[in-house]
């Protein structure tokens, strides 16, 4: 298993925390070196905001983490291709990269219908999209599929187990 693997095995957990709740299940983790520092999932039901996405919740604890906004050395890892919001956060916050799982053909902002990260900002992440995108899409088709099928929220386990 490679790094980026490694660690979107980790994202798909905090995802499946977000299913748990009833939320879309999205998560993210924020990484310096070998270290995860912050950790996020969506919050937007339960928290009322649309703001609470994972990756606003992983960034903004990585910024109270290390004291500052710039997460210059950071990467991003995210289950599902970050929308215009999310990928806004992390060219403002300076993250380094960006490595998503699922594609999102209605909202993705790092290529699917725009790519936010190529624009000539000041900054610009590099990025990586497609890393368990079967494992990252399954998690998003089974919850839809369980809320369809008329489920009461919160919804079952998606977890999804490390092909270690």
């Amino acid at each position: 298993m490679n790094r980026e693997e490694k660690y979107m095995y980790a994202a798909l957990g905090y995802a499946n925390q977000a299913a748990s709740l009833g939320e879309v299940p999205v998560g993210a983790l924020i990484v310096r070196g070998e270290e995860i520092i912050s950790f996020g999932y969506n919050l937007r039901e339960a928290g009322r905001n649309g703001l609470y996405h994972a990756e606003m919740m992983a960034i903004d604890s990585a910024c109270r983490t290390l004291g500052s906004w710039r997460l210059s050395g950071c990467e991003l890892y995210v289950t599902l291709e970050p929308c215009p919001m999310c990928a806004g956060a992390a060219i403002n916050t300076r993250i380094s990269r960006v490595i998503f799982g699922a594609y999102d053909k209605k909202a993705g902002s790092c290529g699917s219908l725009l790519n936010l990260l190529d624009v000539k900002y000041n900054h610009r992440p590099r990025y990586l999209g497609g890393v368990l995108e079967k494992q990252c899409g399954e998690a998003l088709r089974a919850f839809f599929k369980e809320l369809r099928g008329g489920a009461k929220l919160p919804l079952g386990n998606f977890a999804v187990k490390s092909e270690e």
